[in-house]
This record gives structure tokens, C-alpha cells and sequence, in this order.
């Protein structure tokens, strides 16, 4: 069949990468795509934005799965718009990409349904959020309902950073309608993982766990961004753990968004915390997470269009997952001067002495006419390399980067260090 890829960053590429895979496929194309999806598949020049024009061109080609990266068309019903053309899609619909797409309906089920996450309310009033802010002890986290490109959260550690952030969505209206309503939440404190899952709105199948770093400096310091880089599998969370996760927060919220008459089929990202209590949700997401999509699928053996297939068919129980015993880590290279003003347009040089198992998936990289390829972007690649442990995965990361070179390039040197220490 002919397959299409919604989207343009390094997750997308690596979904490009894995989907060439599979002998399923005798066709591939990205919209938009970046430079990395070029060299795999065809790149369609639509807007992201341009949904109709891009379910149009999916009918004149013949596509036969469309797979959705991002979260943006998703919540705005690109999955419904497919299903109604006659394309199999991997990828919620709009109601049931509501999990992510506002983290007050998120909230108000998973406590209807005794799913631990933070203590917390709902505010759609100004004045009544600013006062409960006033009542609480700090640190507190201030939430945009509504997508914000991971920039809607803050973890105040003070009062007045907590109205602070009041003030930037509700009143400056920073993240636009998302700002429309906040959600205020006790901070949890514990170690975060991310934990996805395929379902096919009965069942769910985890995929392996990974652990992400969103500030932009070294010691989780400066700014937060949309990752700088993730590893997989972290040490403090093991197969016990991954099915404590799936009986009592994965499965009950597959359940409940049945219930609610809006079945989740696709990926579902449950970002967790590991609090003394046990594990509770952060966050729910309505796909695969970037960047750990780039360290969860190079461990990933089976044939991900056919885990696809069985996701959009309802048959998930008759596919057999298998995971490699690698660990993998990924480095995110930005732009000097990210997440804040940064300038593109610089060529990206790289050696070829790249070792074995080592994989570069670009973001914010485009192909000029003369063939080189340049940064048009914040986060510009990663690079992602497979080991037998943590420490030889992380150790051939940052081995092979030397390799590869851009002007102003950035990254942290601190992905993983913990866990190998």
C-alpha cells in the first residue's frame, strides 16, 4: 500500500524510517517532510495548517494508510476527515484527541474515574484563579488548556511566578485560545518517564519506556523547550512497573474514553511521575512524544505498519510485539540562541565515520537546490545510537556527534548521565 506521513520533525522522520521497513509498503510520501523524509519518501509541499488540501492529495495518490505525527492536526479532526474519505488512519479522532488537546477535559475524567494524577482545579475566571493561587502553598503548576507547542506549562515556585503565569495566558492571552481556560495543580515531585502505548480502543499493547529532557542546558537548567533529548529504558522503571502503569491508568482511561463515546484508537502517551504514592499522570499526549519516538523505534523488531493495520482494525490481541534488549540514546542539536531567537540557513556538515546503529533524524533541516542540506529550525536533528547497555549507547552518541557540525550548534552533554553513573 501507499503510506503517508503528516508532519516534519525528527519524530517524523523516524516514523518514515520505520515504515520503509516494512514490506507492506510500496509507496511513501511525508507532508510536508524535512530533509531527512526526502531521502525515504516523497515530500509533499502542503501546509500543515492546509488539512483539505492534504486529505485531497491523499485521494489523488491512492494513499492507503495516512499516519499522523503531530498533535495540532489531530486536534483539529484530521483522523475524521481521512475516515470520511475512505483512508485508514493511525491517529485519534478529534474527540478523542481531546486528552491532550485540553488538559481540563483530561483532568475532569481522569478524576470522574479514580485515575491518579495532581490534586488541582479548573478555572475558566481570572479573578477566581488568581485567588485560588493565593490560597495555595507554592511551588504550584499553572496550565494553558489548550495546545500551546509545550510551552503552556509552568512550575512556579513562588506565588507571584504562579500569577505570573496566570497573567501571561489569561490576560496577555500568550498561547491564544488555549489560554481560554488554566488548570492550577499541586507540584508532584518524583522522577518523570514517559510511558506510551498502542490501542485499538479495547486493548493496549505498552511499548518500551523512555525518559525525556525538556530544559535547554545541562542540569535541567534554562528555559523549556520541545525536548533535547530522551534514552531508553530508564533503570528506575521496570516490567513491574510498566504493568502497574497499564492496569491502573492506561487501561482505565481507554475505558473511560469508550464510555464516554469517544473510543481512543492510536498511540497514547501518558507522561508519568513516580511519587511516593505511586505512579500518577502529568500528562496525556495524543501521539508518539518527540524525541522519544526517536529512541523508542530503532529498539522496536516488529513491523510497525502491520501493529498499524491491527490498531485501526480492532485487532490488536493478534499481533505479536517484540522489543531488542538495546538500550538507545538520543541527542537533540539545535540552533545556538533556542528556544529563543536563533538564525537558520547554515549548511550541515557530516563526516562519514559514522559507527554502526547510529542514526541521524532531522527536524529543522531543509534541502537547498544545489543538494546540501541546511537548519530551518530550533531543534535541527538528533542523532540516536543503539548499545547493548546504556552506558555504550550513550558513549557512541556522543562519540559519533563529533562527526557532524553546524553554525551555532547546541546540545546537551548531560543526556542519560545519571543513569550510567
Amino acid at each position: 500500500m501507499k503510506v503517508l506521513v503528516i508532519g516534519n520533525g525528527a519524530r517524523e522522520h523516524t516514523l518514515v524510517w520505520k515504515i520503509a521497513r516494512s514490506p507492506l509498503v510500496d509507496g511513501l510520501y511525508a507532508v510536508p517532510g524535512n530533509a531527512g523524509t526526502a531521502s525515504l519518501a516523497t515530500n509533499l509541499d502542503i501546509p500543515l495548517n492546509d488539512i483539505l488540501s492534504i486529505i485531497k492529495k491523499a485521494v489523488e495518490l491512492g494513499i492507503g494508510l495516512a499516519v499522523v505525527g503531530p498533535e495540532a492536526p489531530l486536534a483539529a479532526g484530521i483522523a475524521d476527515l481521512f475516515s470520511q474519505a475512505g483512508i485508514s488512519v493511525f491517529g485519534p479522532s478529534r474527540a478523542a484527541a481531546r486528552l491532550e488537546s485540553s488538559k481540563a477535559f483530561a483532568r475532569d475524567i481522569m478524576q470522574r474515574n479514580n485515575i491518579p494524577c495532581a490534586a488541582g482545579r479548573t478555572f475558566t475566571s481570572y479573578s477566581d484563579a488568581k485567588s485560588y493561587i493565593e490560597s495555595q502553598n507554592p511551588p504550584i503548576v499553572v496550565k494553558a488548556d489548550g495546545l500551546a507547542a509545550g510551552k503552556g506549562v509552568t512550575v512556579a515556585k513562588t506565588a507571584e511566578e504562579a500569577l505570573d503565569a496566570l497573567h501571561l495566558i489569561m490576560k496577555d492571552r500568550a498561547f491564544g485560545t488555549a489560554g481560554d481556560r488554566v488548570v492550577i495543580e499541586e507540584c508532584l515531585l518524583g522522577k518523570e518517564v514517559s510511558l506510551l502505548a498502542f490501542t485499538d480502543g479495547e486493548r493496549a499493547i505498552p511499548m518500551v519506556p523512555a525518559c525525556d529532557y525538556k530544559r535547554v542546558f545541562d542540569g535541567d537548567q534554562g528555559p523549556n523547550t520541545g525536548g533535547m533529548g530522551s534514552y531508553s529504558p530508564p533503570g528506575f522503571f521496570d516490567q513491574a512497573m510498566t504493568n502497574q502503569v497499564l492496569e491502573k491508568i492506561i487501561k482505565p482511561i481507554i475505558a473511560a474514553m469508550s464510555k464516554e463515546g469517544s473510543p481512543y484508537k492510536g498511540v497514547l502517551y501518558t507522561g508519568l511521575i513516580i511519587t511516593q504514592q505511586g505512579p500518577k499522570v502529568l500528562e496525556f499526549n495524543a501521539r508518539f512524544g518527540d524525541p522519544e519516538t526517536q529512541v523508542i523505534l530503532p529498539r522496536l523488531e516488529s513491523d510497525l505498519v502491520e501493529i498499524m493495520l491491527s490498531v485501526i482494525e480492532s485487532n490488536l490481541n493478534q499481533v505479536k510485539i517484540e522489543w531488542s534488549s538495546n538500550a538507545c540514546v538520543g541527542v537533540v542539536m539545535s540552533s545556538g540562541g533556542y528556544p529563543g531567537d536563533y538564525r537558520t540557513g547554515f549548511p550541515i556538515t557530516i563526516s562519514d565515520r559514522l559507527e554502526r546503529d547510529v542514526n541521524i533524524f532531522y527536524a529543522g533541516a531543509g534541502k537547498r537546490d544545489d543538494g546540501n542540506i541546511v537548519t530551518s529550525g530550533g531543534r535541527v536533528l538528533t542523532v540516536s545510537a543503539l548499545g547493548s547497555t546504556l552506558k555504550e549507547a550513550r558513549e557512541k552518541v556522543y562519540r559519533n556527534m563529533s562527526n557532524i557540525d553546524f553554525e551555532g550548534c547546541h546540545f546537551r552533554r548531560d543526556i542519560a548521565a545519571r543513569e550510567v553513573i
